[in-house]
C-alpha cells in the first residue's frame, strides 16, 4: 500500500498504510470528528485490544470491545456506538470477504461495483461511499473503470475530501474548502 497521511501521527498513518481494515475503520469513523481524530482511531484500537484482525473484532465481547474504544482519549466522540459500528463493519469484511477486507477493493471489476460494495458497508452512505471509492483511487491506485463517474466531484483533483489529504498542507487545504462549502450551503439556506 501506498504511504498514507491522514492522520498527521506516524504511528496511526503507518498503520491506515499497510492495514486496509484500518484505512476501512478510519474511512467509518470520519463523521462528526475531526478526520485526522477519526483516522488515528483504528490505532487506538490495535494498542488496545492487539489486532486489527477483522475476525478477532467481529468474535470481541461487544462490552469490554466498546469499554476500550471509549476510553479516553476515545476513538471518536461517540466510542461506545462507534465500536459496535467496527464491529459490524468487522463482521461483513468476515462473512462476505473472509476476513480479506482489501478484497473488497481488488476483486472489483469497475467503479460501479466497487462503489456499490462501499456503500453496502454499514456506516457507509453513499457520500461517504464516493469519498472513500475517490480515496482508493487517488491514494492507492484503485482505478477501476468509471471510478471517476460514481465519485462525482470528489475524484476531481483539488482538495475536497479526505481522499486528497497527502500530507498538513493538504490537510488545511480540504478544511478550509469545508468551511466556504459549509457557508455557501448556510447562505443558500
Amino acid at each position: 500500500m501506498a504511504k498514507i497521511q491522514i492522520a498527521q501521527d506516524p504511528v496511526a498513518d503507518d498503520l491506515l498504510s499497510t492495514d486496509p481494515f484500518a484505512l476501512l475503520s478510519g474511512m467509518l469513523l470520519d463523521q462528526q470528528f475531526p478526520m485526522e481524530r477519526a483516522f488515528a482511531g483504528p490505532a487506538k484500537i490495535k494498542e488496545r485490544f492487539g489486532t486489527l484482525d477483522p475476525t478477532a473484532i467481529a468474535a470481541a465481547d461487544p462490552e469490554p470491545f466498546a469499554d476500550l474504544c471509549s476510553t479516553p482519549p476515545a476513538i471518536h466522540r461517540y466510542g461506545r456506538s462507534m465500536a459496535g459500528r467496527i464491529q459490524e463493519l468487522a463482521r461483513v469484511i468476515v462473512d462476505q470477504y473472509d476476513g480479506d477486507t482489501e478484497s473488497l477493493w481488488t476483486t472489483a471489476r469497475t467503479g460501479e461495483e466497487l462503489f456499490g460494495r462501499i456503500r453496502a458497508l454499514p456506516g457507509f452512505g453513499e457520500q461517504k461511499a464516493k469519498i472513500f471509492t475517490a480515496l482508493l483511487a487517488k491514494q492507492l491506485g484503485v482505478k477501476p473503470t468509471g471510478w471517476t463517474k460514481v465519485t462525482g466531484d470528489y475524484g476531481r483533483k483539488g482538495f475536497r475530501s479526505v481522499a486528497d489529504v497527502v500530507d498538513a498542507d493538504s490537510l488545511i487545504k480540504v478544511r478550509e474548502f469545508k468551511k466556504a462549502a459549509k457557508a455557501a450551503a448556510k447562505a443558500q439556506s
